[in-house]
């Protein structure tokens, strides 16, 4: 796998490793008069230290010339590296408000995110054997986004990314406070994991973050795929033209997954008993994380439309069935 890609004069994209099936993640160095901007530098690992040591070296690139990290989302893929550039370019960090209150549930004291996810899985059916292996995956994480960076917040509105001033969007769902970069001019999109090529951004629920971000996440895509985009530079797998007909291919997407899991609850289930019905049994701790949480989302949807109703709950445990017409 080639690392680095000039795609223009200004614009650079790294493929920085990650131990997921996902393999890398997309950031990129964008040159300006007064020096770099990095986005996403990717999730802190010893393979992506090194490979940003060398980048930087093929780039003739000093520390001393990043002048600022920019975040589209706090997820650990693309936050991870943050602190670490942070402590040797002394450069601003740049994350949405709502996405550094996201960094302070998981990462903060005490991880108050774990303890709200774990009760939340166990509500939905995850079997109580599992949450031991489930807990230690969660608090893995803290090693990937440390040393945690000092955030400069970013709100929606012009953002200078080299020399251009850039449109700061912000499109929930896939992260809360997730923010895409539009050059209207240029029509160049920086998408983050809003819209990417070929494979589905993941939708979660968490507790205490968006009430329901499929709903959210759906209407973005409707807003997002409005825009005039020649070229999108997404943070997983290539840049690619067609960005408006690709919103459009996950908005049908998750209209055919809604109908999917809305014709499984015949008969009351939970949202775990849907989830492997769905996405098979076959998932690691780290897929069925995201898969229960997503299983999770696609039902709130169906309950607001009125598709589909919880039952109810045996000891404790959330059940939904369809609504008969």
């Amino acid at each position: 796998m080639n690392a680095i890609t000039i795609h223009t004069e200004e614009i650079t994209q790294v493929k920085v490793p990650l131990p997921f099936p996902l393999r890398w993640v997309n950031a990129y160095v964008i040159r300006g008069s007064k020096g770099y901007t990095v986005i996403d530098p990717g999730l802190h690992t010893p393979e992506a230290e090194a490979l940003w040591t060398q980048t930087l070296q093929e780039l003739g690139i000093a520390w001393a010339h990043i002048e600022q990290i920019v975040l589209t989302h706090h997820h650990p893929d693309h936050y991870g590296m943050a602190g670490w550039f942070q402590a040797r370019t002394g450069a601003p960090v740049l994350l949405s408000e709502t996405g550094y209150a996201q960094v302070g549930l998981l990462w903060g004291e005490q991880q108050p995110m774990s303890a709200l996810l774990l009760d939340l899985f166990a509500r939905h059916g995850y079997p109580a054997g599992g949450m031991e292996e489930m807990t230690k995956h969660m608090h893995d994480f803290v090693s990937l986004v440390s040393p945690q960076p000092q955030v400069t917040l970013l709100r929606e509105g012009p953002v200078r990314l080299g020399d251009r001033v850039y449109e700061a969007i912000e499109t929930p769902g896939h992260a809360a406070g997730h923010l895409v970069f539009y050059d209207a001019e240029a029509r160049v999109v920086f998408c983050g994991d809003h819209v990417l090529p070929q494979i589905s951004p993941n939708v979660s629920f968490l507790p205490q973050v968006e009430e329901n971000p499929l709903g959210a996440y759906l209407d973005s895509l409707a807003e997002i795929g409005k825009l005039d985009v020649a070229m999108a530079y997404p943070g997983h797998r290539e840049p690619w033209a067609g960005f408006s007909a690709r919103a459009a291919e996950l908005v049908r997407h998750h209209h055919e997954r809604l109908a999917l899991m809305e014709g499984q609850l015949s008969a009351p289930q939970s949202a775990y008993e849907v989830c492997r019905a769905t996405f098979g049994d076959r998932l690691s701790v780290h897929q069925m994380r995201f898969a229960l949480s997503e299983t999770i989302a696609h039902l709130i949807l169906l309950e607001a439309q009125g598709r589909i109703r919880q039952v109810e709950p045996a000891a404790g445990l959330i059940r939904y069935a369809r609504v008969q017409a």
